[in-house]
């Protein structure tokens, strides 16, 4: 049975394991394990789900394609820490440049300081937006972490992808990266188990 499990992906492991109810964190050679023996202390389980093979059949069907998302080993200092920035996220303005009302290339920009002598903005006028300030700045802990709390990682081919750590770093493919290697990192990272974040579902 181990045999099996070898040839298969962690991404798909990880599905056996959630069918079967058990824990997905870990590395491939964990996985294989945990359900190696899961499967020598419960032999017969199988047979009580006869029933329901048509059920299972079109669920397998729905998500046929589908690509599981991995997510982080967190401790509670991370998970507070990426609470507390949600929140103070909602309480943080929006950051807009000086007369991004009036022409349709500023309102697409990013936040710029505003110069000038007269500028209402740079004066603070509360109808012309808010600055940015030291204050508005979120949690330290959380710093530079993706949403879901993974750290990311630029990837540009498949050897970026071996050192990584699927627990607690995510895969962001280079925008310059072509359709063809990108094809060669989506399956590599599936293999190591590692979480790709840009993802395209039409490569």
């Amino acid at each position: 049975m181990a045999e099996d499990y070898d040839t298969k992906t962690v991404a798909q492991l990880k599905e056996l394991l959630k069918e079967a109810g058990l824990p997905v964190s870990g590395k491939k050679d964990d996985l294989i394990a945990r359900l190696v023996e899961a499967s020598e202390a419960a032999p017969v389980a199988e047979a009580e789900d006869e029933a329901w093979d048509d059920e299972s059949d079109w669920e397998e069907e729905a998500v046929e394609g589908h690509v599981a998302k991995q997510k982080p080993v967190l401790d509670e200092d991370i998970k507070a820490a990426l609470s507390l920035r949600a929140e103070q996220k909602k309480l943080t303005p929006s950051f807009r440049r000086t007369e991004w009302f009036r022409y349709k290339r500023l309102s697409r920009s990013g936040w710029r300081a505003p110069h000038g002598m007269d500028s209402k903005q740079r004066r603070n006028y509360k109808y012309r937006g808010s600055l940015v300030r030291v204050g508005h700045g979120k949690v330290a802990t959380a710093r530079g972490l993706h949403p879901s709390g993974f750290q990311e990682v630029m990837v540009q081919n498949t050897t970026d992808l071996e050192p990584m750590d699927p627990e607690t770093q995510a895969a962001r493919v280079g925008r310059s990266v072509g359709g063809r290697k990108r094809e060669y990192i989506y399956s590599r990272a599936d293999e190591l188990g590692i979480r790709v974040l840009n993802r395209r579902r039409d490569v």
